[in-house]
């Protein structure tokens, strides 16, 4: 299911969709088939061409995150613990024996602000490991919160999870066992939407904190160029949609 669940997303990407398209262009242009080719080739390049757009891109972001704003650290409610999810930080392996911060890595520093304003005392870190991986996600964040000044007597880890869904189920094990009632759920602003649904229950009051915040001001002129950023952003928040619904739909089965 894990490995379904990635490739079903994976389809209804920018890239994965025209990737499609363009499969079912080269088969219609094979069967001589050439305005159906046509069309689907065009299709391809179309789709491709709106979403590596800024103004589309920063249109789909801005839709897909609108609940979750910024808020300065100040206003954030003190709770019993911050729980920090994974996605920001990739742990070593064979190829690379130092972690590699990506975009998301706001999420560490976030985290880390929060403890030293005071905000919680303890911070659990999920995220594990994929076989070709020398350590969890959660030892590679404790290694980068550290750091960061982040005593190690101050963090729990949740090593075995993959996804989104098993980072909420085995956090809050961890989280009932410690007498935890307050959480501040820490990631970005794209993921916000969806964690917080895995997140949520009667139990326990998560106060979502989002950070990575993507979309940029720009001259007018380039929000009209093609641009592989763009077109990255806007493959995450196809992705962040499309594994929303899937969870939506999990749930009323």
């Amino acid at each position: 299911m894990y490995l379904i669940d990635k490739w079903l997303v994976a389809l209804v990407s920018p890239l994965g969709t025209a990737l499609l398209l363009g499969l079912l262009a080269c088969i219609l242009g094979l069967s001589r088939r050439n305005r159906g080719a046509l069309l689907f080739g065009l299709g391809a390049w179309c789709w491709l061409l709106i979403w590596s757009l800024p103004v589309a891109s920063d249109a789909l972001y801005n839709w897909v995150t609108r609940d979750y704003p910024a808020i300065s650290i100040s206003a954030v409610e003190p709770a019993d613990a911050i729980v920090l999810l994974g996605g920001g930080i990739s742990p070593p392996d064979r190829l690379n024996p130092g972690a590699d911060l990506n975009q998301a890595a706001d999420r560490m520093v976030l985290a880390a602000k929060l403890f030293h304003a005071g905000k919680a005392q303890k911070i659990v870190l999920t995220g594990g490991s994929e076989p070709t991986q020398l350590t969890s996600e959660a030892q590679a964040m404790a290694d980068m919160l550290g750091l960061l000044g982040v005593p190690k007597s101050a963090l729990i880890l949740e090593e075995s999870s993959r996804n989104t869904r098993e980072n909420a189920l085995m956090t809050f094990r961890a989280l009932d066992a410690a007498g935890v009632k307050r959480v501040i759920l820490v990631t970005s602003a794209l993921h916000m939407r969806r964690a917080l649904g895995n997140f949520t229950n009667g139990q326990i009051v998560f106060t979502p904190v989002a950070t990575d915040f993507e979309a940029r001001a720009r001259p007018s002129w380039r929000q009209w160029l093609p641009d592989t950023q763009a077109l990255d952003v806007s493959a995450r928040a196809f992705k962040e949609t499309a594994a929303w619904l899937l969870q939506k739909f999990k749930q009323l089965l």
